[in-house]
């Protein structure tokens, strides 16, 4: 309180009032005296009423000006929106009339009874059938175990993480295992699918998922689990389930369902003839 009043009473600094006190005893006024300069200084007070006032009346004849040209811009914005929306539209129609074309001709290009499995094998169908159900998720605690463990030098920082490595084998071993159709989190596999990672993310054709994983496959479910479970990939994910804590859980299905895959890249191929025999 001491410092705001001591503020208050003395709000000139002592410098400046000790100098106003001595032009004021010697008769120095900050005020030209001669009629020149008064005349100078009343010009340029003048000058300078001019340039705010001519600023003044130029802004406020371009205020309209800019604001019609500012909407003019946000209508040209909203009109390309407009139209890129329309663009994305059709492309999307496009892409379902080439997909529903390729697999059209992949049911076709079987022949006959073949056809039917060519479109399953290439997971141009929908299918549904007898399978297996397997969930994997992270572990609970996902910072628990590995400690040096080789898992750590992979990209991912915590070793309780279910990883895209760990996928490819769950897959893999699945299809080894005779599974006929497979999908994890409703994505549809094929032959050309990529599971990949992004950082911490795993990608199935370049589309993230997020855990818990969950791998549908058609197939002799009975035999399908026990194979899976028996094999190397199974005994793996095993492993990952007693040294990280990652959760599995496998189950018998009586009718799962699996949609198309979204793209399907039609191939085609041709015997080849030797030249030169007879």
């Amino acid at each position: 309180m001491s410092l705001l009043t001591n503020v208050m009473d003395h709000s000139l600094d002592d410098g400046y009032a000790e100098a106003a006190a001595r032009k004021q005893a010697e008769g120095i006024s900050g005020m030209p005296k001669t009629m020149r300069a008064k005349l100078g200084l009343a010009a340029g007070l003048v000058l300078a009423a001019l340039v705010v006032t001519l600023g003044a009346a130029q802004a406020r004849v371009a205020a309209p000006v800019v604001a019609k040209e500012r909407q003019e811009l946000i209508d040209r914005i909203e009109r390309e929106t407009a139209a890129a929306d329309k663009l994305e539209g059709t492309i999307d129609e496009l892409r379902g009339d080439v997909s529903a074309r390729q697999r059209e001709a992949l049911r076709k290009g079987g022949g006959g009874d073949q056809g039917e499995l060519v479109g399953i094998l290439s997971g141009a169908v929908e299918v549904h059938g007898p399978g297996v159900k397997l969930v994997v998720n992270d572990a609970k605690d996902a910072s628990w175990g590995g400690g040096g463990d080789a898992r750590g030098t992979s990209g991912f920082s915590d070793t309780g993480r279910v990883r895209d490595r760990d996928m490819q084998r769950v897959v893999n071993g699945m299809w080894q295992s005779g599974a006929e159709a497979i999908s994890i989190n409703g994505q549809r596999l094929t032959a050309l699918s990529a599971i990949r990672a992004a950082g911490d993310a795993i990608l199935v054709d370049n589309k993230p998922l997020v855990p818990p994983y969950t791998v549908l496959a058609v197939g002799d479910g009975k035999k399908l689990s026990t194979r899976f479970q028996n094999s190397p990939d199974g005994l793996y994910l095993h492993a990952l389930q007693e040294n990280f804590g990652i959760r599995t859980a496998i189950s018998l299905e009586g009718d799962v369902r699996l949609p198309a895959a979204p793209s399907v890249i039609v191939r085609t191929a041709e015997p080849r003839t030797e030249k030169g025999t007879s």
